[in-house]
């Protein structure tokens, strides 16, 4: 990428300065555990205000507890009128918020074989990892709309370019979770919102635990933070898919 040094600032090919990691204002959606929780954690570190939303007011007060200057809002996000009051408690309390981050997802073994039975015996992935990222997108954007360092980040996973049998409803949220980020990016140049994409291999987390264990995979699973290192490395440098070791190949 092309860089200019002017005025104390790193501006990129396209004339925009490159994102600053500190003073912003970060909701991230599943925040309490994994990736999400990583995210966080570097965030205020950064010296960021950081929000974080989930299904599980358990897991969001321990967070809290870890990192008493986080916020935390109970929600499902997969569900429309929570996503409506998330956004009216966000604008409300956090009119400076110019960082959205779609992490929640889940992952289940889904075997057709069986017909409806693995379908329908547990959450739907799609509403959580599709249809819960792009209905965010579009309630949000107003409240990122020409404000300063505004950013969407939208995490798909190495899978949608390495499909597993084993989670095919999965892997296809993913994939066109990443169709659905490339056009957007498209789609919001002249915003000043930047898009970017992470996404991960295969990282320590509370995704699909039951599913990994059954099938043994002999995979050596990436550390949360040890791959959030190298996600706030990539937004530094405006790399709009960051990928990490296998998802890099």
């Amino acid at each position: 990428m092309n860089e200019v040094e002017a005025f104390g600032y790193i501006w990129n090919k396209r004339g925009q300065c490159f994102m600053k990691m500190t003073g912003n204002t970060i909701l991230i959606t599943g925040g309490a555990t994994g990736i999400g929780y990583a995210l966080a954690e570097k965030f205020l570190a950064l010296g960021n205000e950081v929000i974080i939303c989930g299904r599980r007011e358990r897991k969001l007060k321990e967070a809290q507890n870890k990192h008493p200057y986080l916020h935390i809002f109970t929600c499902d996000v997969a569900d429309s009128k929570d996503r409506e009051r998330l956004l009216d408690w966000v604008v409300a309390e956090f009119p400076s918020l110019n960082i959205l981050i779609n992490n929640a997802g889940i992952q289940r073994d889904i075997d057709f074989n069986k017909g409806m039975e693995d379908l329908i015996s547990g959450q739907n992935e799609i509403s959580i990892n599709l249809e819960a990222p792009i209905y965010l997108t579009a309630l949000f954007f107003k409240q990122l709309e020409n404000k300063e360092n505004s950013a969407i980040v939208n995490v798909s996973s190495g899978l949608a370019f390495w499909p597993m049998p084993a989670v095919p409803i999965y892997c296809a949220t993913k994939i066109a979770l990443h169709t659905y980020t490339m056009l957007l990016r498209q789609q919001l140049l002249k915003t000043g919102i930047k898009v970017f994409e992470i996404i991960p291999p295969a990282v320590e987390s509370e995704l699909n635990i039951e599913g990994r264990k059954n099938r043994g995979l002999g995979i050596k699973l990436v550390s949360a933070a040890k791959f959030v290192e190298v996600v706030v490395k990539g937004f530094e440098k405006d790399e709009f898919e960051i990928k990490y070791e296998m998802t890099q190949k």
